[in-house]
């Protein structure tokens, strides 16, 4: 990540962990997601915090918000597949409250981060 300030780092640090997780989670055969669910959740999972850090090294504040919608969207298309997996038997229900409960608190991180970024855009 770039160093426009700890709070950028801070939400791509979560995003970025809660991915390796998706990724051990999505290995462990008795959670039996088929091959095209579990790679569907794992790039949303990748992309959240890979738009994060994009954005992040973006020139300007106004390219910079953009990649982070990007990313918020990433965290509403992971949340929706993760529950699918769940109501289709292939995630047990304490790790997808796990999941549902971080990625909230997550896309909230990240509303505030372009709310931020945003208000650096005003004269």
């Amino acid at each position: 990540m770039g160093k426009k300030g700890f709070k950028d780092l801070a939400v791509w640090q979560i995003a970025k962990n809660l991915a390796v997780l998706v990724y051990k989670v999505s290995d462990d055969r008795s959670q039996g997601m088929d091959f095209g669910l579990r790679d569907q959740v794992r790039r949303s999972a990748v992309s959240i915090a890979s738009n994060l850090a994009e954005g992040d090294e973006r020139g300007t504040d106004k390219e910079a918000i953009r990649y982070f919608y990007i990313a918020k969207g990433s965290v509403a298309e992971l949340r929706t597949q993760l529950q699918i997996a769940y109501e289709a038997k292939h995630l047990d229900k304490n790790i997808y409250e796990h999941f549902e409960s971080e990625y909230d608190i997550l896309g909230k991180k990240i509303g505030s981060l372009i709310q931020a970024r945003r208000r650096s855009l005003r004269p």
